[in-house]
């Protein structure tokens, strides 16, 4: 009897051969490709008004500040004669000398008051809400309401509110603004109890990215109070204590409305910074080529300060 050997046949090898369709093509290019523009046509409007008020105005002072401006007369080529007559000008080294004090004693106030409202007010209860709304008022109040309020209050009069306060406790009346002694401290002030709740503000947003373990491992620790802000508190504030001493050094830097409106520089040139002399250059006594100069240093002091803050940033995280 003969057996059959052969092989079977491959299952499905009759099958006739499945085309496979290849599968689409992943897009590469989402619906928004080729719309490239549409972000900045929103934005056009306002980048327009920012370059022809802020850009074109910057670059034309950088020009003036070269020239003897002359309106309607044409501008003569002076090269660096307005910034030696700035840097020469004793009105100047004492308008800079103010200047730095005023943005040294607000940046210092505001910061330390602003830490000591963040910490008093750190929580999530309706009532510190309240609280915080109420405490960040001054800033949202324009400066010129601002410093109306404060020259009110300031009145040199024996009834004048904060002298009437004075005369509770038996201290004498003061000129305040109008006292050449008293003045500058007057407009620190104002600008401290203008600037501390903004700083009170980052302060509670940085307060807030602290790690609350820190504070359980110190309680556990034995830690006080004080020693939990000096330990823990301050070092995770270190980020927003440098932000912070840029914005008001810039702030104390170009301080110039409250002090036009409450002392305009006086009495006899004892508030009188930088700006303030640069308005009355260029805008009262029409020098504006020597007003322009002021106003390219008090940029490039406050760009150095800037630069110099980011710096020792960046190797103090290093």
């Amino acid at each position: 009897m003969t057996v059959d050997h052969a092989k079977p046949a491959a299952v499905g090898a009759d099958r006739p051969a499945v085309k496979r369709t290849p599968a689409p093509k992943a897009r590469r290019r989402s619906d928004r490709d080729g719309k490239w523009w549409t972000p900045w046509l929103f934005l056009a409007p306002a980048l327009i008004l920012f370059v022809y008020f802020k850009f074109i105005p910057m670059i034309t002072a950088v020009t003036m500040s070269f020239q003897d401006v002359q309106p309607y007369l044409g501008n003569q080529w002076v090269g660096g004669q307005n910034y030696s007559t700035v840097l020469g000008d004793e009105a100047f080294h004492s308008a800079i000398w103010h200047t730095v004090v005023i943005a040294v004693g607000q940046t210092a106030g505001s910061m330390i008051i602003g830490l000591a409202l963040a910490l008093l007010m750190e929580g999530q209860s309706k009532r510190l809400k309240f609280l915080r709304s109420a405490a960040f008022l001054p800033v949202v109040v324009p400066i010129a309401v601002v410093a109306e309020l404060w020259r009110i209050m300031y009145h040199p009069t024996e009834d004048g509110m904060l002298n009437s306060i004075l005369g509770l406790v038996g201290l004498g009346p003061s000129g305040f603004i109008n006292d050449p002694d008293s003045s500058m401290i007057s407009v620190i002030i104002t600008g401290i109890w203008r600037g501390a709740p903004y700083d009170m503000m980052i302060f509670l947003a940085g307060l807030a990215g602290i790690d609350r373990g820190l504070y359980e491992a110190a309680t556990v620790d034995g830690a006080s109070r004080w020693r939990k802000i000096l330990h823990v508190t301050l070092p995770g504030l270190r980020s927003v204590f440098s932000i912070l001493f840029v914005l008001a050094a810039i702030r104390g830097l170009r301080v110039f409305t409250e002090v036009f409106l409450l002392t305009n520089g006086g009495p006899n040139g004892s508030t009188e910074v930088a700006m303030t002399l640069i308005y009355k250059l260029g805008l009262e006594q029409n020098r504006l080529g020597v007003g322009a100069a002021g106003a390219v240093l008090l940029f490039l002091a406050t760009l150095v300060l800037t630069l110099f803050v980011q710096v020792l940033r960046r190797r103090r995280d290093a």
